[in-house]
């Protein structure tokens, strides 16, 4: 099923947290050092990807690591930035299933939703073990060039193809588990998870999907056809694009990695083995989010 279930964790026992920033944050000057004090004060181990260590001003009593090796031997990963940090953090875990405790030093931040000032007394729930989580699905993605697969990828938030020209659309024929949807000339294409329906494909026009909903998103972006709208799809299918042009095109997977494409390249999505879990602010839920990140009305 792609998509997220909450889970009550029994209370366990943290001792050793990685710690992943994002790179010149005014905010992580101040916020960096009084975390690592506050963590030692209480016998709590602590290993830290490069970007955090420059926050240190040269201590090197600190474990540092490279950020995909942070999360190894470490029972907790705090992310402190945006929504981009915790999706490069996701997809570093590889796997492991380590709860992420997202803190939002960014401006907008659906998925970094426990603040600065709530930072404290979540933490210490968390070392307590009360706390909740979203467990969140990924989606898996292939790229298959001259018969043979030639490169995979994991993706918390959405996997796009985009074109690279000014003014060129693109062409791209579009399978639903082996049935035609749909040929595509667009300026790209969106596949979501329901994770990542508050996110790029929200800003071509998708819809906003409820973390646990087993489906897939397909958004085009700005389609020549007008009628080409937003589709959504079982968890369980596999979704296929093919590209028929020779419009310079790119694969990006959370708008934070991927490649060229080249003529008849064709990127396969299907639901990840792997998931990750998010930790929940205290009394929080996704429409609480909604409300104050979109700026909805409501008392």
């Amino acid at each position: 099923m792609l998509g997220a279930d909450l889970t009550k964790e029994p209370a366990a026992s943290i001792t050793t947290v990685g710690i992943v920033s994002k790179p010149r944050s005014t905010p992580a000057v101040r916020v960096v050092p009084e975390l690592i004090q506050w963590l030692m004060a209480r016998g709590v181990g602590i290993r830290v990807d490069p970007e955090t260590a420059t926050y240190l001003g040269g201590d090197t009593s600190i474990h540092m690591l490279p950020r995909e090796k942070v999360a190894e031997g470490t029972q907790l990963l705090i992310v402190l930035g945006g929504d981009g940090t915790l999706l490069s953090a996701a997809r570093a875990l590889g796997g492991r299933e380590i709860p992420l405790f997202a803190v939002n030093l960014g401006n907008l931040g659906f998925l970094t939703a426990i603040t600065v000032n709530e930072l404290y007394p979540e933490l210490e729930r968390v070392l307590a073990g009360n706390y909740e989580i979203s467990r969140r699905q990924m989606l898996h993605t292939e790229l298959w060039r001259k018969g043979a697969i030639a490169r995979t990828y994991e993706a918390l938030n959405d996997t796009a193809l985009a074109k690279a020209d000014i003014a060129r659309i693109i062409d791209l024929e579009v399978h639903v588990d082996d049935q035609l949807m749909c040929h595509y000339k667009a300026d790209g294409l969106i596949v979501s998870t329901p994770t990542g329906s508050t996110a790029y494909s929200l800003s071509a026009g998708g819809p906003i999907m409820v973390p646990d909903v087993a489906a897939i998103c397909i958004t085009p972006i700005c389609p020549h056809m007008l009628t080409n709208r937003p589709v959504i799809v079982p968890g369980s299918a596999v979704v296929q694009l093919t590209l028929c042009s020779d419009s310079p095109t790119f694969l990006t997977i959370d708008g934070q990695e991927g490649q060229q494409l080249e003529r008849d390249d064709r990127v396969v999505c299907r639901h990840s083995q792997h998931t990750v879990s998010l930790i929940r602010p205290h009394g929080a839920n996704f429409f609480d989010v909604l409300r104050e990140k979109l700026k909805w009305g409501g008392r």
